[in-house]
């Protein structure tokens, strides 16, 4: 027996929420990410920042890691 995917519209009011802010957050770190490279010199960011502009697309974990090793906040 398989179990057929329900749509978004099908989900509980609760669920609908939760996925709604979880995507929120996602585009608000990556929005923070984004807007972090484009104004920092290249010399403050580990790595090359075009590099990290891709890895911000990765859910969650490529903006946090940006902020966490991206950056070179020393200088």
């Amino acid at each position: 027996m398989t179990r057929r995917k329900k749509k978004f519209s099908e989900l509980s009011k609760r669920s609908r929420v939760v996925i709604r802010i979880g995507a929120a957050g996602q585009l608000v770190v990556q929005a923070a990410a984004l807007w972090d490279l484009s104004r920092r010199p290249a010399d403050q960011v580990r790595g090359a920042k075009k590099a990290w502009v891709v890895a911000s697309f990765v859910n969650y974990l490529g903006p946090i890691a940006y902020f966490v090793w991206g950056r070179d906040v020393r200088r």
